[in-house]
């Protein structure tokens, strides 16, 4: 059901910096604001890949996004007009969520997956001293009945503690991430942000809010309502099989996937907003990214090719049938999917197939960037290091 989001986390919810990076009011010592006025006054890109140039006294926040497929991790410090630059990061694909639609539990292999990937998280938080972090799990840890007992282990063996958020937050959170890739000219767009066990749409009216920023923030002021289906690439991809794909079994996906979005439309029609020429659609997942990849015919994966890019309903149509005419070993031969993806893809492709369907787009916006950043967001602004300046969209 289309549901309002609750507002987001206030300043005694996020972690301060620490005492070596703060004046008293929570304001980093160092002049970082001073030094990207005199670079230009422009944010930095935020990056995914590799570590940028040395950060020295600046506060460095972070964001870990434990979610059904994937272990993510984005370390940043801030720049001025609510940018940051992206000090680190680590991405990898660990599968938590590998047979739990069946049994409803993770797996001792998917747990001891995620434990890996996580000591790795762990030894870079602790690498940078980071001033301020939010640490969270998603679908699977919410789902499974030994979700808190993995996180517990998690914790004697990491000394990381997540938090399960609910799909509310983590619609929010998404929406914080890329929404300020929504067409400002647009009346408004269904931002989507497909997962490995859940998908999350969120709807954006621009008419109804106005086009400025709310309360300095970028997009949350902007959200008209939000709906979350139990539907992800893996659970998607189990229930139909993932490896071998006909035309047939991907309908079948498409068409419950369609029953889901088809119902939510129906208790909440949004035809009053939804004209094709005045608005868009907005995807942030690797199912999207993976299609702009393939579209431009990428010979490696480039975020900075794909993240904001804009297709057409006529390049996606062709993305989306060339992958289902393939078996699965020419999908990972793809250098933009590979072996670890190949097997979901077409379930994350049948998820934005359904999508279209229900709010057909002439254009659909591609955004590398999400739950994480979003994270990243809502802390830099909770602690208040944009206080005072103008925010500003992202490039």
């Amino acid at each position: 059901m289309l549901r309002n989001l609750r507002p987001p986390v206030q300043p005694s919810q996020v972690p301060s910096f620490s005492s070596s990076g703060t004046a008293p009011a929570g304001r980093p010592r160092s002049n970082w604001r001073n030094n990207a006025r005199r670079r230009g006054g422009q944010p930095a890109p935020a990056s995914h890949t590799g570590r940028g140039p040395a950060h020295g006294s600046q506060p460095v926040f972070a964001a870990l996004d434990l979610g059904t497929n994937n272990c993510r991790l984005l370390m940043a410090v801030p720049q001025a007009h609510g940018g940051f630059r992206v000090v680190d990061a680590f991405s990898r694909i660990v599968r938590l969520g590998e047979g739990l639609a069946a049994t409803g539990v993770l797996s001792k292999d998917a747990m001891d997956r995620a434990v890996d990937a996580l000591a790795i998280c762990a030894a870079k938080l602790r690498s940078h001293k980071v001033s301020g972090k939010r640490l969270i799990a998603t679908e699977a840890c919410r789902r499974a009945s030994n979700g808190m007992e993995f996180l517990e282990r998690v914790r004697r063996v990491t000394g990381l503690e997540l938090e399960i958020v609910d799909r509310e937050t983590e619609a929010r959170l998404a929406a914080e991430g890329c929404g300020s890739l929504v067409d400002r000219h647009a009346d408004g767009a269904v931002l989507f942000d497909i997962g490995g066990g859940s998908s999350e749409l969120i709807l954006v009216d621009r008419r109804k809010h106005g086009k400025g920023h709310s309360g300095g923030r970028l997009i949350s002021g902007l959200i008209a309502g939000w709906t979350s289906m139990p539907l992800g690439v893996v659970t998607l991809s189990e229930h139909h099989g993932g490896r071998n794909v006909t035309p047939h079994s991907f309908a079948l996906m498409v068409e419950e996937v369609s029953a889901h979005l088809e119902a939510f439309e129906e208790r909440h029609s949004l035809a009053d907003i939804w004209h094709p020429a005045r608005t868009h659609l907005l995807g942030t997942s690797g199912t999207v990214t993976t299609i702009a990849g393939v579209h431009l015919e990428l010979p490696r994966y480039d975020r900075r090719k794909v993240d904001g890019i804009w297709l057409s309903d006529g390049q996606i149509d062709k993305v989306i049938n060339d992958l289902v005419a393939m078996d699965y070993d020419q999908r990972a031969m793809n250098p933009c999917i590979g072996r670890e993806r190949a097997d979901l893809v077409l379930a994350g492709c049948a998820i934005l197939q359904a999508i279209r369907q229900v709010w057909p787009s002439p254009r659909l916006r591609v955004a590398d960037r999400g739950l994480r950043e979003g994270i990243l967001s809502e802390l830099m602004h909770a602690a208040g290091v944009w206080e005072g300046e103008e925010v500003r969209a992202r490039p």
